[in-house]
């Protein structure tokens, strides 16, 4: 009975919020369903009836909440910002976040002094700007559009930008550097540093090779080329150098059964160096939502693969997406990367154990075995999202990881200790950077091959939703529903 009120708590908040997400809702009868629903439940309680009634209004009362939580960060554009959309303006703000580097040009978030706005501003290549830079900057005020993409898929840029307080784009301005060190202390020591370890891999591992280890090791993919990235879309490998708990979640357990493999490591230091890993990799990524988000998932899936104790992690899986839904009610629906991690993370745990039996004929030398079957899973999990998202289907997917994967811990860990051997010199890092480049350049090579052949991929543009929502449901009950009838 605990747990069916837990969980109808749960999905009745992660449901409120769903709505909310895509239809305004009359506040003051949310606040009458929620009332009631109070009141039912106080009544149960004093009665001492946990029965379906008590449920059913715990399941209310949080749907209630739900809504109410999305309808507090749903605020309107401020109005000064409104009135100039179009014009040419002369702003000045704070970079609040790690500029992003892309093939072309710089893009820094603002935040405008003294309101709370956002802005998204792109800046050419000429002036290095940091994290903390107080700026002035002049140009026009516009809103995000959307746009299709190469698979034809409408991009939903403006809520993509939204959920991160972002709301306008400010399109090759003209900025100056007003002052600098004017963030915070801690998040500045962490870019100064990842901007050193990246530039140390960039030293001794040569283009385009440096690009995926640092998509693999920090996420960074912005410089990629476009025919870079969409030969990793056509391979089904976008997922390694994604910021998510896709990558984080499969490259932490390899490593972790690496360790394990080896024999040096017992099975719970095995687990302690894989979330080690994992929480690295945040630190040096500046402890962003996103990262620190794809940690969570990873840390959960590694814990229970380890002990196999699924069922009481489901309670910490569910927990987690609705505290970080709780933060940021826009991550449900406009976050792709958190419901990436979320779906990886319910396959590898849930879907993984059910179909291990399924690949008794692959040999378990180097962990060949668990390989196939967590890749295989993860895909056939994440798949009709994808397909919905961003219209892709690979067909050399399962190939292309299989002979792939296997070798990500290991490159993942020759490009730490190439990052961090040339912050002490660079002569150590030297042979390091060679020996990953030997790696990246197979891996990379593996991609291209897979990439070229005709059949790499179908493009679906419109993939029905009510499809999607299906599988979802089926699979949904398969492997979770049916535990807690049970329980």
């Amino acid at each position: 009975m605990q747990d069916k009120i837990f969980y109808s708590s749960c999905f009745g908040f992660i449901f409120g919020v769903l709505l909310r997400s895509f239809v305004f809702v009359n506040l003051y009868l949310v606040i009458w369903f929620g009332v009631v629903a109070l009141l039912v439940i106080l009544f149960f309680c004093i009665v001492k009836n946990f029965g379906m009634g008590l449920i059913i209004s715990c399941l209310i009362l949080f749907f209630s909440l739900g809504i109410l939580r999305f309808d507090m960060v749903d605020k309107p554009n401020p109005e000064f910002f409104e009135s100039q959309v179009g014009g040419k303006v002369t702003l000045s703000g704070e970079i609040v976040d790690q500029p992003d580097i892309t093939e072309n040009n710089q893009k820094l978030t603002v935040l405008v002094a003294p309101s709370t706005t956002k802005i998204l501003v792109t800046v050419p290549f000429g002036e290095e700007f940091k994290y903390g830079d107080e700026i002035n900057f002049k140009g026009i005020l516009q809103k995000p559009e959307n746009f299709i993409t190469d698979q034809g898929k409408e991009f939903d840029y403006i809520n993509y930008l939204r959920k991160d307080g972002i709301y306008y784009v400010m399109n090759y301005v003209t900025a100056e550097i007003v002052s600098r060190d004017n963030g915070n202390f801690v998040k500045s020591i962490l870019f100064s540093f990842k901007k050193k370890f990246l530039r140390n891999i960039d030293l001794n591992i040569a283009n385009p090779e440096n690009l995926l280890m640092g998509g693999l090791i920090l996420g960074e993919k912005a410089a990629f080329s476009s025919e870079l990235r969409n030969n990793f879309i056509n391979t089904g490998t976008i997922h390694i150098v994604a910021l998510s708990g896709y990558n984080v979640t499969i490259v932490a357990e390899w490593f972790m059964k690496f360790l394990s493999f080896s024999k040096i490591f017992s099975l719970s230091a095995s687990i302690g160096a894989g979330i080690f890993l994992v929480w690295l990799f945040i630190l040096m990524t500046g402890f962003g939502s996103t990262a620190i988000r794809a940690g969570i998932m990873a840390t959960l899936t590694l814990f229970a693969r380890a002990t196999g104790r699924n069922y009481d992690v489901a309670r910490a899986l569910v927990l987690a997406g609705v505290f970080m839904i709780l933060i940021n009610p826009f991550v449900l629906v406009f976050d792709v990367s958190f419901q990436l991690s979320f779906l990886a993370t319910i396959a590898v745990i849930f879907l993984t154990p059910r179909i291990e039996k399924y690949f008794l004929w692959v040999p378990k030398n180097f962990a060949l075995r668990e390989i196939a079957s967590v890749t295989f899973s993860a895909y056939v999990f994440v798949t009709p999202f994808i397909l919905y998202k961003m219209g892709n289907l690979s067909l050399v997917a399962l190939p292309a990881n299989f002979l792939i994967l296997p070798f990500i811990p290991f490159t993942m860990l020759l490009g730490f200790l190439t990052g961090f051997a040339g912050l002490f010199w660079y002569g150590f890092s030297v042979p390091l950077g060679f020996i990953s480049y030997l790696f990246l350049h197979y891996e990379l090579g593996v991609i291209d091959f897979f990439s070229k052949l005709s059949f790499a991929s179908i493009v679906f543009p419109d993939f029905p939703l009510i499809f999607v929502i299906l599988i979802y449901v089926y699979f949904f009950y398969i492997l979770f529903w049916r535990s807690i009838q049970n329980s």
